[in-house]
Order: C-alpha cells, then structure tokens, then sequence
C-alpha cells in the first residue's frame, strides 16, 4: 500500500468513526428520557464531529464535468415532398428543394468520473449522444478536449479519454457493486444542473432493481441521495472511497429530486471498461437459450414455494446452455453464488461474466437443486453479416440490413434464436427513414415472400411491382407496411 493509499483509507476510517460516533450519540438521546441527556454530553471532538469532508476532499477531484455540443441544420423552403423520391417520379426537379438555414449549436451539460490515472473517464451515454464536441473540466478548472472511445447504449454508458500529457489525473477505484447492502451510506458527486460540484449523501435504498425501464440491461442500484438534471455521469461513491455506480436517471414526476435515483452497478462500468481494447465492438457473453420469468402461474403450477428464478423455455442448438446441459424446464435460481430473480438480473449476471471463464448455475430441475457449469464465450457470427446498404426506387432505401446470428441479437437486444434479416442503420431523409423503418427491426416478408437472408432480400427489393406489402416485427408485434410500388 503506497503513502497516497494508507492516508486516504486512514482518513475513511476517521470519518467513518465520527460518523458512528455521532449516529450512536443521536440514537442514545433519542430514546433517553429528557432529564437524563444531560449525563450522555459528548467528551470530545471525536464524539460529536460528523462530517464526510476528509472523503469528499480525497474523491472529489476524480468527478468532472461533461460538456458536449452538437451543430444542428435547420430547414426552410418548399414543402418535404418535394424531396420525396416517389413524388419526385411524377413532377421531376421542377420544384425549388428546402434551403439550409443558419447552423445551430446545441449543448448539454452532464458529469463523468475519472477511473484511471491516464485520463480514461466514465459518463453516460446520453450525456454526449450525438456530441460532435466534448470538453471535460476537471474539479481544478482545467479544460480538455475529450475522445470517444466507447459508447454503449444498451447500458447507457460511455468512455472517454483526455490526454493531460505527464500528469497523473485524480481517479477512484472501482469498487465491487456486489457487496453492497441496502442500508449501506453513499455520497453521489456531479453537477446538477450546472451550477458546479455538488455533493449529496444517502443511502443505498435497493438493489437489482430490474422493472426500471431505463435501459437494456435493467439492473441497477437504488439511493436516495439526491441526484438532480445534470447528475448524470456522476460518481456514487461508497464510504472508502469508491466507484459503487455511476449516477444516471431518477424517478421524479416534477423533473427534480423525488429521494428516487438509479446507478449502473460498478461491476457493469467495468465491464464496458474493460472492452475498451477489444475492437471496434463491445462483445457480450451469450447463454444460448430463451428465458422468461417465474410468475405467480408458473410458480404453482411447478409447486414452488415462491415466483422466484428464470425458467428455460428454448434451447439454442449450438449455444452454451445446451452443452452444459441445462434442459428446457430448468429454472435458474443462481449464478456464481449471485441470486438470480428475473430475467433482467440473469442478463446481469450473463453480461458481466468474464469470457472464457466457467459459471456455476444453480437450478431447480423435478423439485431437486443441481448444479451445472457453463462456459461463458462469445456468441458465434453464424452466419456472417452481410452488412448492406440498400438503395434504389424501394421503400427501403437508405437501410442498412444484415444476417441475424448470435453475435448480431447480442448486440442489438434480439433473441439469440432468431433466424433472418435486421434493419441496424436508417439514413436521415431516406425513403426509409420516412417510411417509418427503424434499426431492429426485423423484416420477415416481402410481398409474401419470407425473408431468409440478406441476399433473398436485396433480390426480393430488385424486382418492379405495382405495390409493395412488407411485414415487420418490431418489439415482439407484426407489422404490415403497404405502399404503392
């Protein structure tokens, strides 16, 4: 343990024991009849002292501000259809096509937490969502231009780097999110709502919390401390110092602080973290099976004393559920010792497993507890993408399409047992786009004909027809889309 270290932990102790300290002189009090509080008078400093200050001067620097601008083009003239390739079909390039106005700047202002010396930094991804600028200001005033060098919707989690040349940045450790405890105290640092550095403490009010609807991987941690517009990205920092999550949405039906925050878990930042060396694209463990939750219905119905767990319901052929021998029926109870209630916290568990490592899943099989072991790998690319930009006189022009495998409904949120071709791109002012087609979006027949692959698609899309009828699965519903040809 270096000198930095041994002062920073000796000081999370010190607050620690004023903070205990000062808790059970108020609990003492409390239920000490009025004439007799005059016997438990603090002694000293150290008693009555409770402060977070000596935490707050060592973590403090490590949170910084995020500001991210985007140049925006504003249209005026002659009406959209004018620009319609369809309208155009009939009226030519008579008519006067839209005039781009003024560039416009627009801005937003978010935090970030400094996790390595170097200058790597965590934010959210909706804080620099479509930034073409991002400045970081560190707690001491010092200004960067930041890079993006991962950005990860699904969790909404996104990394940069500055580069502060020698110098050796401010940064907080990572701590391990399992660990915590509801009841557990936390401070949460950003900058809400611009007005600089604030901090706020709290507690942890839940974990696993998984029915929030924030993101794709909904498994987050509950605080009340307060966390305000402007939050997001900030550090909730635990009461030695560390990274327990990163601030990013609250609960709140007048846009301000309602004492209902959520973080992404500590162990989900280190996750993305670590896939900043990886390649172009984060890559994801896969289970190979599909999942659905213990309701009450299926809970009686298989004799459970409680809805709790995962049950199997389809196994992939080649997946890794299959060949560690998970059976469909199975409930998946555990993972690594973790609980596992729903689906949301087995997609958890699944996504921040290291691959090539083994996990040891706990399920419920016939009434009897076993045990089986599964390797966590990546999911395969089979088959490989095509990744393909339509053009043309087709409704789809402007999409780009590729080959569902695995690898590709890993990445996109899809079921792993899905066959056939997914829209991953819509171009901006494309036939598609105003159509109303959207990335995911999976389409399964062309003028009746199914759609196998990237290839009987763009065929299916070549030939010239009086009228075009599509039908699209988007979120689990069937579309039909019908328009003249």
């Amino acid at each position: 343990m270096t000198r930095n270290e041994s002062t920073g932990r000796q000081a999370a102790f010190r607050t620690g024991g004023r903070l205990l300290a000062g808790l059970c002189l108020l609990a003492t009090i409390a239920v000490s009849p009025a004439g007799a509080q005059a016997q438990f008078v603090p002694r000293d400093r150290a008693q009555i002292e409770l402060t977070f200050a000596p935490l707050v001067r060592r973590v403090s620097p490590a949170v910084v501000n995020v500001l991210s601008k985007r140049i925006v083009t504003a249209h005026k003239g002659a009406s959209p259809l004018f620009s319609d390739p369809f309208f155009r079909r009939f009226f030519g390039d008579a008519f006067p096509q839209k005039r781009p106005e003024k560039e416009q700047e627009q801005g937003s202002v978010g935090s970030g937490v400094i996790v390595d010396p170097s200058g790597l930094i965590v934010t959210n991804h909706h804080v620099i969502e479509g930034a073409d600028e991002i400045r970081v200001v560190l707690a001491d005033r010092r200004e960067f231009d930041a890079r993006l060098v991962r950005d990860d919707e699904r969790t909404d989690l996104a990394i940069l780097r500055i580069d502060a040349g020698e110098t050796s940045l401010p940064s907080l450790e990572l701590a391990n999110s399992d660990e915590l405890e509801v009841g557990d105290l936390v401070l949460a640092i950003g900058n809400p709502f611009g007005v600089g550095q604030t901090v706020t403490s709290g507690i942890v009010s839940g974990l696993a919390r998984t029915n929030v609807g924030i993101t794709d991987f909904n498994f987050f941690i509950q605080t009340d401390a307060a966390i305000n517009p402007g939050n997001s990205g900030g550090a909730l920092v635990t009461m030695d110092g560390r990274l327990a999550g990163v601030n990013t949405a609250i609960f709140s039906r007048s846009g301000g602080n309602q004492g209902i925050g959520f973080a992404v878990p500590a162990n989900m930042v280190r996750t993305v973290l670590n896939s900043v060396d990886g390649g172009p694209r984060l890559v994801r463990p896969w289970l190979g099976a599909a999942v659905q939750d213990v309701n009450a219905e299926i809970s009686e119905a298989m004799g459970l004393e409680r809805p709790f767990g995962v049950l199997i319901s389809k196994l992939h052929e080649k997946g890794p559920a299959k060949r560690a021998g998970l059976r469909q029926g199975d409930i998946v109870v555990s993972l690594n010792g973790q609980p596992v209630a729903d689906t949301g916290a087995l997609r958890f568990r699944i996504a921040t497993a290291d691959i090539g490592s083994k996990a040891e899943l706990t399920v419920l099989r016939s009434d009897r507890s076993t045990v089986v072991w599964l390797d966590v790998e990546q999911p395969p690319e089979d088959p490989p993408r095509e990744e393909t930009a339509l053009d043309g006189r087709q409704p789809l022009a402007g999409a780009t399409i590729v080959n569902l495998s695995p690898a590709v409904a890993e990445e996109f949120g899809l079921s792993v047992l899905d066959t056939g071709v997914i829209v991953t791109l819509i171009a901006a002012n494309s036939p598609a786009r105003r159509f109303g087609f959207r990335p995911r979006d999976k389409i399964e027949t062309v003028n009746g004909r199914e759609v196998g692959d990237v290839v009987a698609l763009r065929d299916f899309l070549a030939a010239a027809v009086p009228e075009w009828v599509l039908t699209v699965r988007r979120n689990g519903r069937i579309l039909t889309v019908t328009l003249p040809g």
